[in-house]
């Protein structure tokens, strides 16, 4: 029986709100507005985007390239600095000064899963050294963290004796786990995947998509999903956000996105996925 801390059972309507509370809120973005240049060359790439990641959810953040996805991915883990507006992490602002200290906690906190595969690991680090370095910065010997390591690489279907491989040894679908592994090593509160399949072909697509789907389940992993395919985002997440032009359009639930879009944009990005018949 459901009980309050006095021991007391609670009451249906008790019971009821419990089950039905929204997960907390661990991410907010308000306002965000980033712009590059000076004078007449100056360019805002982000107008006042207002976006937000709850406990276990993927939004999905859709749009054209050049829409500002990637920007605001870089807002989140603190290498590009927004002329107004703010990214609060658990209600704490991060997006002021910060010393270097405080620079790589918060990239401990939000870990960023790129897109190349290929460009993401060191070439003369082995995976196991990778992903160790990751678990601790200071003693990241992949000697005394070889159970950890392992561990990691399991979670994505790879096998124990990867840990003594080079990237080089890998495919790019098996480079991109590594990626996903060395970036789960440190428990973040937050993952953003950033286009994490457009390098890849088509099948292997489908088993990074199948793999994230999982883990975002089995880890109940708080996530923003990059991608500029609207079928890809369907697959993984619970909401999307549409941004065109540095705006955001859209955002809402994807059943709600999907089947009822308001915007004209969203509805052409809608048009484009394959199987809809060219309707939205």
């Amino acid at each position: 029986m459901n009980t309050t801390p006095t021991g007391t059972a609670r009451s249906a309507p008790e019971r009821n709100a419990v089950e039905t509370a929204e997960p907390a809120e661990v991410l907010r973005a308000e306002g965000v507005t980033v712009a590059f240049g000076r004078g007449a060359r100056r360019k805002t790439v982000l107008h006042g985007v207002d976006l937000s990641l709850r406990q276990g959810h993927t939004v999905g953040l859709v749009g054209e390239s050049g829409s500002g996805k990637s920007t605001l991915a870089k807002v989140i883990v603190g290498l590009v600095r927004p002329v107004s507006g703010h990214v609060a992490l658990d209600g704490e602002d991060v997006t002021g000064p910060r010393g270097r200290a405080a620079t790589l906690a918060l990239r401990r906190r939000v870990q960023l899963v790129p897109q190349d595969p290929y460009a993401s690991l060191n070439p003369r680090m082995t995976v196991g050294e990778a992903i160790a370095e990751a678990i601790d910065p200071r003693r990241g010997g992949l000697a005394r963290h070889r159970a950890a390591v392992e561990a990691r690489l399991a979670q994505v279907a790879l096998d124990p004796e990867a840990a003594d491989r080079y990237p080089a040894q890998f495919s790019g679908g098996q480079r991109q786990r590594i990626a996903i592994a060395r970036a789960l090593a440190v428990e973040p509160e937050v993952v953003i995947a950033d286009e994490v399949t457009s390098a890849l072909d088509s099948s292997v697509q489908a088993e990074v998509l199948n793999l994230l789907t999982g883990l975002r389940r089995s880890l109940s992993l708080t996530m923003l999903f990059i991608s500029h395919d609207l079928a890809v985002v369907r697959h993984v997440s619970d909401e999307v956000a549409v941004l065109r032009h540095g705006r955001l359009v859209e955002h809402g639930p994807c059943a709600e996105v999907f089947g009822a879009p308001r915007e004209p944009y969203t509805k052409v990005l809608l048009a484009s996925v394959p199987g809809r018949g060219g309707s939205a």
